[in-house]
């Protein structure tokens, strides 16, 4: 299967038409629905569904789609890799994991550092919870990951992030919980809470309450903090999240109470081992670890 192929298919799912796809990658109508069946008949499946306004995606269809895509994004980050090959003059693409936390400002400092010096490097963020930037460094499509522990980062090389994320509720002004100062464990207990997906955070929490997290009405998940603060300003639930992370200026109908005793979580910049830099991240690499340094 020619990764050339393998554009052609993900415009297609993208413009859910042959036509517009065809006009997007300047090729015939005719050429394009040949290689689409070609792939089909490779596959052994059905990819699309062809109706009279639209092609939609069957389920093996969506499936490849995510895997397209990885590899494409993958072919492309490593073919800048390898043209970015200017010895007298770094440049090139890094690329950055992380989950929503108030500590990605000293990633942005020192890239607003670095920029002055080497303003051909290019920086590309991707964001989501711990399970999701890891996912993304084992196939290769990010250099780095910023992870909230706890997270399982044994067969990573780590530094650890000078800095540390509190862990509270938010919800909405009218909650009764928001006269006060701060949430202990015992008034968690029988709200509807919603609470982050990550794999691992489970753990501190139980700790935190003392008892099992199942006692807790959690009546929803969520991955990045925004659209569930949205759910929480209009009414459905309040959230276990990390501060900083949401505006609550102007009229918003939201506040946050950090939790008592505290909870908080480490950070660490996570890079697989027997990592091969480009010039570019070994670059950002030592900014930051230099950054690091003089915080400690």
């Amino acid at each position: 299967m020619e990764v050339r192929v393998l554009r052609y298919f993900l415009a297609v799912a993208r413009e859910e038409s042959i036509t517009g796809a065809a006009e997007s990658l300047h090729i015939t109508q005719p050429t394009l629905s040949k290689q689409l069946m070609e792939m089909e008949q490779e596959l052994g499946t059905t990819l699309f569904l062809r109706g009279k306004r639209k092609i939609t995606l069957t389920e093996d269809g969506i499936f490849l789609r995510k895997r397209a895509q990885e590899i494409v994004d993958l072919v492309d980050k490593t073919e800048n890799e390898f043209s970015d090959k200017d010895e007298d003059v770094i440049s090139g693409d890094v690329y950055i994991g992380g989950g929503e936390t108030e500590a990605m400002r000293l990633i942005a400092r020192t890239i607003q550092k670095m920029s002055g010096e080497y303003p051909q490097i290019r920086y590309h963020l991707f964001s989501g919870n711990a399970d999701d930037v890891m996912e993304r460094m084992d196939k290769g499509l990010l250099d780095f990951g910023i992870v909230i522990e706890p997270a399982d980062i044994k067969k990573y090389d780590y530094i650890k992030i000078p800095a540390t994320d509190a862990w509270g509720l938010l919800m909405s002004k009218e909650n009764p919980l928001s006269a006060k100062a701060v949430i202990k464990p015992s008034d968690m207990l029988g709200i509807p809470l919603m609470m982050s997906r990550q794999s691992m955070a489970q753990n501190d929490l139980s700790g935190w309450l003392g008892s099992n997290v199942e006692k807790l009405n959690i009546v929803g998940t969520y991955n990045l903090i925004y659209n569930a603060a949205l759910m929480v300003e209009e009414g459905f639930g309040s959230a276990l999240c990390l501060d900083k992370l949401v505006d609550l200026s102007g009229n918003r109908n939201l506040v946050f109470r950090p939790f008592a005793p505290k909870l908080e979580s480490n950070l660490d910049l996570v890079w697989k081992k027997y990592q091969v830099f480009s010039k570019a991240s070994q670059k950002f690499l030592e900014y930051l670890q230099e950054e690091f340094s003089q915080m400690v």
